[in-house]
């Protein structure tokens, strides 16, 4: 059975051999937006076998083997370029969602770079028709305030989008912006005039009420949650998200018993319950309290805590092998905590389109 530390030998383009990880769910990316930018990349990188990755801590390269890979997370504002590929991972029995970050900034200028908001919600029902409802989940990622922008603004962003996406999507995800805790965050925005102002707890409290409140009388009914946040809202029905969902995984692809195992989770058929020396028989089902439904016949349980411990305090993703780049994203948002400056990620998209087949993202 496979760990998230199993390694094995390659062969590389170079046809030199080298030691790789072979991670079983990989996230692309968290780091860059690998669907808009490097979707061919990544599935020729795919369709090889490997692609190489650099520590942005230490700068060392070290390679990702995709022979054991059943699931992938991909993260994107502008996943359009997939739908060329997503028969490919259909072909290969490698399951997806995609984290769909659909903001609407388009007034203040905040994401030049992205294509027109009627351009990407269309994208967003493109992708649902092809994945399905569930696969392509509504990320409004980050809540920012400006001196252009106020609580009742992003409500009416939030509202204008919803009611687009109320049938095509099950969840919203969400994050307030924390600036002051991304020093490079703060520097580019200063340095481009871009005013912001902090979210404080009562302000994060009254958006999240009115927000709540928006869902149920718009019939959107979508499942509301936050990402990375420290802040407990869920008395307003707002509950602490896990980006990369191992319930997720077990709901798409329970039918993947090398997932499954990878998981710790226990598909198991319902059985009826036992009539007691006391109770009539009444033919209820016995399902354990924590159980994943995934059929009227089928249930999932997890064995194990699948966490990964080495993302921030407050998030909850699992496991997964992150096989994106820093500094390589030409989307070029004014709040991107990605980017060290613009300047360095046009260098690195420019490096990459003069190598489009390198091992590396950046060539």
């Amino acid at each position: 059975m496979a760990k998230a530390t199993d390694k094995i030998q390659i062969t590389l383009d170079s046809t030199a051999c080298a030691e790789a990880q072979t991670p079983v769910i990989v996230s692309a990316s968290r780091s860059t937006d690998i669907p808009a930018f490097y979707a061919d990349w990544f599935f020729a990188r795919l369709r090889r076998g490997y692609s190489a990755w650099t520590n942005p801590f230490n700068g060392v390269t070290s390679y990702v083997s995709y022979s054991r890979t059943r699931f992938i997370v991909f993260w994107s504002k502008n996943p359009r370029p997939l739908l060329e590929h997503l028969d490919y991972l259909k072909e290969k029995n490698i399951q997806c969602y995609i984290q769909y970050t659909l903001n609407d900034y388009e007034r203040e200028g905040l994401e030049k770079g992205v294509p027109p908001l009627a351009q990407r919600i269309e994208t967003f029902k493109l992708l649902v028709d092809k994945l399905g409802k569930g696969r392509v989940i509504w990320r409004f990622d980050p809540m920012i305030l400006t001196d252009r922008i106020s609580v009742s603004d992003l409500l009416d962003k939030v509202r204008n989008i919803g009611d687009q996406l109320k049938d095509y999507t099950e969840t919203l995800v969400f994050s307030f912006a924390d600036i002051a805790s991304y020093r490079k965050v703060k520097a580019n925005l200063v340095k481009n005039g871009i005013n912001y102002t902090e979210w404080d707890e009562a302000l994060m409290n009254e958006f999240a009420e009115k927000l709540s409140a928006m869902n149920h009388e718009r019939g959107w009914n979508f499942h509301l949650a936050t990402c990375g946040e420290k802040i407990d809202i869920e008395q307003y029905g707002i509950e602490h998200n896990r980006c990369v969902d191992d319930d997720l995984m077990i709901r798409f692809a329970y039918h993947d018993k090398e997932l499954m195992d990878f998981l710790k989770v226990d598909v198991k058929r319902i059985q009826p319950s036992v009539p007691s020396m006391f109770e009539e028989f009444d033919d209820q089902p016995v399902i354990p309290s924590d159980a994943i439904m995934l059929t009227p016949e089928l249930y999932a349980v997890k064995k194990k805590n699948n966490k990964d411990s080495g993302q921030r305090q407050f998030c909850g993703c699992i496991v997964s092998k992150d096989i994106g780049q820093y500094n390589t994203c030409p989307h070029l948002c004014e709040y991107c905590y990605a980017n060290t400056s613009k300047e360095a990620a046009v260098a690195n998209w420019k490096r990459h389109k003069n190598n489009p087949n390198s091992e590396k993202i950046i060539g």
